[in-house]
């Protein structure tokens, strides 16, 4: 047997390992239910001008992407959404959030948002940082 190391990952090679632990995890997971959840505000012609990507799985909604554009920030619009996918999960059963933010981005609104910071993750990527929050919901 050999150890290959590489800076080019192939589909085929991430796909193999990604089935590997989905089978593995599969087996000993409780809930195997995840569910996408996308919540997206669109202007008069249908443009997505904000947006919240993430997924329900359990108790818990993990929010992966939260997004306003620049020009409709500051307007409660990304308080909107986070409210309205807090509402959903609670909907589908989940009794907790989960999300991770940047310094640079938005770590003082999720806490205005009753999130409480769990971990940091300092000089990342080099000199920022990475917060990585929780709520009950």
């Amino acid at each position: 047997m050999e150890i290959k190391v590489t800076d080019e990952i192939k589909k085929e090679d991430e796909d193999i390992v990604y089935k590997g632990l989905l089978e593995y995890n599969s087996a000993r997971i409780e809930d195997k239910n995840p569910k996408d959840l996308g919540v997206y505000l669109q202007d008069e012609t249908g443009k997505t001008v904000a947006g919240l990507i993430g997924h329900t799985h359990g108790n818990w909604v993990f929010i992966k992407y939260l997004w306003v554009s620049e020009e409709l920030r500051r307007c409660n619009i990304g308080s909107n959404i986070l409210n309205q996918a807090e509402q959903t999960a609670k909907e589908r059963g989940c009794k907790y959030s989960f999300l991770d933010t940047f310094s640079f981005q938005a770590p003082e609104f999720y806490k205005k948002h009753g999130y409480k910071e769990v971990f940091v993750l300092e000089n990342f990527p080099v000199t920022g940082s990475r917060y990585y929050f929780t709520k009950t919901l």
